[in-house]
């Protein structure tokens, strides 16, 4: 396979783009083409999709270095700040003391070095009549010089308000410095900022002061961004335990402005007891929605209550607001131990809170202090979250880390009221168990941790060694899980300057002994003795797996996969590197005990896992295995399914069990067993072209929920990129920056000791650009944007987020949501998508027509899916309706056997070659590749017209235990029928392969007929070629999937040179290039 070679704008796709039924297509040189066939390549270039073009576009300029270029943490603070106090009351809550205890403690912990001094500046009165009125702001100037006793005859005008002479000064400063940062923050001179100011300001109203608060300092900077800054949308957090209503006065009718309390209520009895801090306010006019109040009702709420509402409550609604600044009202009176707040929040909570908000507005966050009033809880609090945007790790949580029933009916009353305007929180039927008790015993245990604060720096480590390349399928070329995968790679993060930001960790053998902790002696000695077979006899031995090729060297690649994932981990748990990656292959998920599976010799993960709590000094150490691969880890489950100190969480395709492992195993009802049972959750999709949004919306209110409760002290993610936009094999649409706001969120857990695992992903430029992601996010890189517009979540991703809540809400309490009927009964419809955003396109997205197979795609992707459908299962072709279902269909369709391949597959230009910019040849698609008589193709006997895959279900089992039991049948093409001088010359206007069906306007698995150059969609779509084909009796039609040729009259593929110029042409319209000749 060439490497190190530049293709042509717009070929990032071009790895994808194999047929899994065709046999190489052209002869070895081609005869040269004429004109008429430039012009069709010319046109075919010229008329790509748009959507198509955009994709490349982005993957190919896709820069995570661009993104390092906002750096720093600002801190500003002045003095000034220190020069006001209560003249009247020497002992006054709010003094001094507030601002100069949080700096010293930013000092102790060696805070302050690290950060940026930011230099304070007084704010006009331009900015402060961006929120106040002009008579108050001179009103408060005028207390300079007033005397003390109209000082005090003022204060008592106003509602818990002290007014000294130096107040004004401190006041304009404070505001001025909240800009400061904000300025700094939106040029990408700084990445975030904390403002360590007095007075607070978040009571503070349009013409009147409040709460100890005299000008607005978050509503001043977030008016300030709007107009100076050409900001778009705000989003304002408020952790202070009082309400900051003087915000929500500012901005309830201005949608622009999203504004989050979670304060304090009691009903009303708490200050300031006011009606309008409960869950109904949500804000007047065209700001409906934007106003979020979470009002607690009882004192003692501790951290899992806060964490909950910002999983179930505000990251959802968050995500679907997009906003590009992100301001909190940071005070730490909710602290445990304050003296007004009467909570029980821990110092590190509020880094965990502040972490999971640098997921948003590609982290431009900044903090203003609020409240606060436990002079060592406020300092405490105030540094963990500095720590927290200097990039440190999270600390691990306390118990307990279930929500209490109290913040569940305060989350659920305030989703109810926003349930109307919020498409993100309409996912949630709400359960049914809110009352009654966890089957399972909730997790009070804190992982073992040391009384050191987490280190300021991130350090990630790297696992890579290129002897892994030499697992290779000797018998197929153009088998998905290919040597290429990893150095592509490690490639890609070399070129972003990631690799040199790592700490490289070296791989090593995997001992026996070390396997035998998840795997038995018999399949270990087995696969021992594949190092000195012969050929003939690895391929005996591969066959008689599901899905597995073997070569000499494939025992020691999977004992260095391995190995280089035990020694990661090691690393990881001896505090030697915070986190880690491990670029690592075979893949291991699908492995069982017993037997390999599925390209996986050895389970990884799972190894890892055992190692880890061998290492482990407080056992049994708790570990989270996420696996986003498309693909359910079979193998991973069986292993853990009674271990309550392992939970296992997987989203992957389904498809009511017709994907790939095609197991009852993978349903979102299979909850583990005995003592495991609640610890196996499978999110089991099912239809549908799964995105951002599904997956983000199955972690906010499934796979962080029962994670945090769970509290893993250790998190390893079988990071399979094959739900990636682009694989051949998942024919999902997850994209690289929504991996990367997967890891974030997954970084909050275990002291943020994640290692990242590399599993399946097929297509070169999707994987690398999406594990290039994730690392940079393990290095402290905030997550960048997602893709706009927001597609909205699935109707089936809805329908399967709900099923897994209701089997797993029965053990875990903070699944325990509950949305009344009659609420969810007020929607228009179940279409309805929201009052907010975006609402003209989701009506324009409902009133397209759905795939008539049944599956639904979101419309914004269709012409996307319309370029990969026949690439999206790379299975073996579909059975007919009359045949039973095909079993031990190689896994996600890998094709059979052919050819014994003797060259040795390097990577040695990968560095410089762009990923993405590969041609058809270079990544050796199979319709690409000239003619050898015999190719074997894989179709299904009987077959009476040939459909594209990913259409029909994949319905192969895993290692013997599918359901479905049939007989999978290969012949070779034709490479002559009798009927081939059916085919006519091509139309002047050439093949468009985006041409709809004629007859009912499908854009799925459609063919043209060779005679008359007519498009309609295959048999199961509508059937109306086979119509067509009986009608006309024109024989031969062309797919637009994999550009293969079916005769009705012979009931066979075809493959001949008089097809060549058709293909040729389909070849330029779905590429936009020739089929490039075999190099």
């Amino acid at each position: 396979m060439q490497s190190g070679s530049s293709g042509p704008p717009g070929s990032g796709l071009k790895s994808v783009r194999r047929s899994p039924r065709l046999s190489p297509q052209c002869s070895g040189k081609e005869e040269k083409r004429g004109s008429d066939l430039q012009e069709v390549k010319r046109r075919g270039k010229m008329e790509k999709s748009k959507e198509e073009e955009e994709m490349s576009d982005r993957l190919k300029t896709l820069d995570l270095s661009s993104r390092t270029a906002a750096s720093g943490t600002g801190l500003v603070y002045s003095e000034v700040f220190t020069r006001f106090w209560n003249p009247w009351i020497s002992s006054f809550a709010e003094n001094p003391d507030r601002v100069t205890s949080i700096m010293e403690e930013l000092k102790k912990q060696d805070l302050l070095s690290c950060c940026v001094r930011v230099e304070p500046r007084e704010a006009t009165e331009e900015e402060l009549l961006l929120v106040h009125t002009k008579p108050y702001v001179d009103l408060m100037r005028s207390t300079q010089t007033m005397t003390d006793s109209e000082l005090r005859t003022l204060s008592e005008t106003y509602d818990s308000v002290f007014i000294h002479t130096e107040t004004f000064h401190a006041a304009v400063l404070a505001v001025g410095s909240v800009l400061q940062l904000v300025d700094q923050v939106m040029t990408s001179d700084l990445r975030n900022g904390f403002a360590v100011v007095r007075p607070p300001g978040h009571h503070a109203q349009a013409g009147e002061a409040n709460g100890y608060s005299m000008f607005n300092n978050v509503a001043i900077a977030a008016r300030y961004a709007r107009t100076r800054c050409s900001v778009s949308r705000v989003l304002i957090v408020d952790w202070d335990v009082h309400h900051g209503q003087g915000i929500q006065y500012l901005f309830q009718e201005d949608p622009s402005v999203l504004y989050f309390s979670i304060h304090r209520y009691e009903r009303g009895e708490y200050w300031p007891h006011l009606s309008e801090s409960s869950s109904q306010f949500v804000g007047s006019g065209q700001a409906e929605g934007t106003n979020i109040n979470l009002p607690w009702n009882k004192t003692e709420m501790t951290d899992s209550d806060y964490i909950t509402a910002f999983q179930q409550l505000l990251l959802p609604v968050a995500y679907e607001f997009q906003p590009q600044l992100v301001l909190v009202s940071a005070g730490f009176d909710s602290a445990v131990g304050d003296p007004k707040g009467g909570m029980c929040v821990s110092p590190q909570c509020f880094h965990v809170l502040t972490q999971m908000l640098m997921c948003l507005a590609e982290g431009r966050l900044v903090l203003a202090l609020e409240g606060g009033y436990n002079l060592q809880s406020t300092a405490e609090g105030a540094a963990a979250c500095v720590r927290a945007l200097l990039g440190g790790v999270c600390p691990h949580l306390t118990p307990p880390t279930a929500p209490c029933d109290s913040a569940l009916q305060s989350i659920s009353e305030t989703m109810s009221a926003l349930y109307p305007y919020w498409a993100s929180l309409q996912i949630l039927e709400g359960s049914s168990l809110a009352e009654q008790e966890v089957k399972r015993t909730t997790n009070d245990k804190s992982t073992k941790q040391t009384n050191l604060p987490p280190p300021v720096t991130t350090t990630t480590g790297l696992v890579y060694d290129e002897k892994m390349m030499e697992h290779l399928n000797m018998w197929d070329r153009h088998h998905p899980e290919q040597p290429q995968r990893i150095c592509k790679i490690f490639s890609k993060h070399q070129q972003l300057g990631l690799v040199e930001r790592c700490q490289r960790i070296p791989a090593r053998l995997a001992t026996e002994e070390e396997l035998a902790r998840c795997h038995s002696v018999e399949h270990i000695e087995l696969m021992k003795t594949t190092a000195v077979m012969k050929p003939r006899e690895l391929h005996r031995l591969g066959a008689g797996f599901n899905s597995i090729y073997i070569n000499n060297q494939s025992f020691q690649c999977a004992q260095l996969a391995a190995g280089g994932c035990l020694n990661a981990v090691e690393r990881i748990l001896t505090g030697q590197v915070s986190n880690g990656v491990a670029i690592v292959r075979p893949p291991g998920h699908h492995a069982e005990t017993d037997s390999p599976c599925g390209f996986c010799l050895f389970n990884t993960a799972a190894l890892t896992a055992r190692h880890a709590q061998k290492l482990s000094q407080d056992p049994p150490l708790r570990v989270l295995i996420l696996d986003w691969d498309v693909h359910h880890g079979n193998g991973t489950q069986h292993m853990f399914e009674d271990d309550d100190s392992v939970l296992y969480i997987s989203l992957h395709r389904y498809d009511n069990g017709t994907f790939f492992p095609s197991s009852e195993d993978a349903a979102s009802s299979r909850v583990g067993v005995s003592q495991g049972m609640g610890y196996n959750v499978n999110i089991a999709w099912n239809g549908g072209r799964m995105g951002d949004s599904d997956y983000l919306a199955a972690f906010h209110h499934v796979v962080m929920p029962i994670a945090t409760e769970f509290n893993p002290g250790l998190v390893l993610v079988s990071a399979g990129f094959d739900a990636a936009r682009g694989d051949p094999l998942g024919g999902y649409n997850v994209t690289p920056e929504g991996y990367a706001h997967l890891t974030h969120l997954l970084m909050s857990l275990a002291g943020g000791r994640v290692l990242l695992i590399l599993e399946g992903g097929y297509n070169l430029c999707s994987i690398s650009e999406s594990m290039a992601m994730c690392t940079s996010v393990l290095l402290g890189d905030p997550p960048p944007s997602l893709t706009t517009p927001r597609i909205p979540v699935h109707r089936s991703a809805v329908a399967t987020i709900n099923e897994v809540i209701q089997h797993h809400a029965p053990y875990w309490r903070s699944l325990r949501i509950c949305i009344p009927e009659s609420v969810r009964a007020m929607l228009p419809s179940p279409k309805h998508r929201g009052k907010r955003h975006s609402k003209e396109k989701a009506k324009e997205l409902d009133k397209l027509p759905l795939p008539p197979t049944g599956q639904e795609d979101t419309s914004a992707e269709q012409s996307l899916e319309q370029l990969t459908r026949g690439l999206a299962g790379l299975d073996i072709a579909q059975s007919s309706a009359n045949h039973s279902p095909p079993t031990s269909t190689p896994v996600c369709g890998a094709r059979p056997k052919v050819h014994l391949i003797t060259e040795q597959v390097t990577c040695k230009d990968e560095v410089k070659a762009e990923s993405g910019e590969l041609t058809a040849g270079q990544n050796q698609s199979v319709e690409s590749v000239p003619h050898q008589p015999s190719q074997a193709v894989a179709v299904v006997t009987s077959e009476s017209d040939a459909v594209g895959p990913g259409v029909g279900p994949e319905t192969a089992g895993a290692c013997g235990w599918s359901k479905s039991q049939a007989t999978l049948y290969v012949v070779d093409p034709l490479p002559w029928c009798p009927h081939l001088d059916a085919v006519k010359p091509l139309p002047a206007s050439g093949i468009d392969v985006l041409r709809f069906c004629q007859d009912c306007g499908s854009n799925s698995e459609n063919w043209t007929c060779l005679t008359c150059y007519q498009v309609y969609c295959g048999r199961y779509v509508n059937e109306h070629m086979v119509t067509h084909g009986i009608v006309s009796e024109h024989p031969l039609v062309l797919s637009f999937s994999d550009l293969s040729v079916w005769c009705y009259l012979c009931e066979a593929y075809v493959h001949n040179q008089v097809l060549f110029e058709a293909k040729n042409a389909a070849h330029c319209s779905k590429f936009g290039e020739e089929i490039p000749p075999r190099t």
